[in-house]
């Protein structure tokens, strides 16, 4: 239960900087009512934006290199056909959440050629989102139980930070057809996760220079 423990603490804590916001008390008849639904979406938006953020830069240049170092190869793919679906979903969710905000917040009609840009970053980080949550990551983990299996047969598979995979393909056009087809899906996965995170980096730019410090 300890996660359990750490959510409540981050909804304490949250709540305790809402009761003390200024904005908290706003009064209603100078549009105090609508300043508090603004801030609320405001709110939704960042906090989404900075989850997806943080575990789209967590997982694509921190987390699976650590694990890719120090797992036996099998180990690692196991556990990154876990974690991926977790992943991509909570992304694309976070993606979800700050598409809806945003757009609420910026009518496409009233909006500016800046807004709708940024509107158009965050559909598109969506998009490769659920991509990958629902043709590239099954089609990957397909492919990899299916290697895996080829690859135990030949007692392979089990070491840390490298691979005699390669070594063996030479002599096995099985394992050497699985591999190329493994590389393309896996490719166009990396792909479209890296075009997710790039999406996500241009919207941080835009809303840097909205943020007053």
């Amino acid at each position: 239960m300890a996660w359990l423990t750490r959510f409540l603490s981050a909804l304490a804590f949250l709540a305790i900087g809402i009761l003390f916001s200024p904005e908290t008390f706003g009064s209603k008849s100078d549009g105090g009512h609508s300043s508090r639904l603004t801030i609320f979406l405001k709110l939704s938006h960042l906090l989404s934006f900075a989850t997806a953020w943080g575990a789209a830069l967590w997982v694509t240049f921190i987390g699976g290199i650590i694990m890719f170092k120090n797992l036996p190869r099998h180990q690692f793919g196991n556990l990154q056909s876990k974690m991926f679906p977790a992943y991509f979903l909570t992304v694309g969710a976070c993606g979800a959440i700050s598409v809806a905000t945003f757009g609420y917040l910026h009518p496409w009609k009233t909006a500016s050629s800046s807004e709708r840009y940024q509107l158009g970053f965050l559909l598109s980080s969506f998009a490769f989102n659920l991509t990958n949550l629902f043709v590239f990551t099954p089609m990957t983990i397909e492919m990899m139980k299916q290697r895996h299996k080829v690859e135990r047969e030949e007692n392979i598979g089990e070491e840390v930070g490298w691979t005699k995979n390669a070594e063996v393909a030479k002599v096995n056009p099985k394992l050497a057809a699985m591999n190329k087809k493994f590389g393309m899906i896996h490719g166009l996965s990396s792909l479209a996760n890296i075009m997710s995170f790039g999406s996500l980096a241009m919207h941080s730019w835009y809303l840097a220079g909205k943020i007053q410090l």
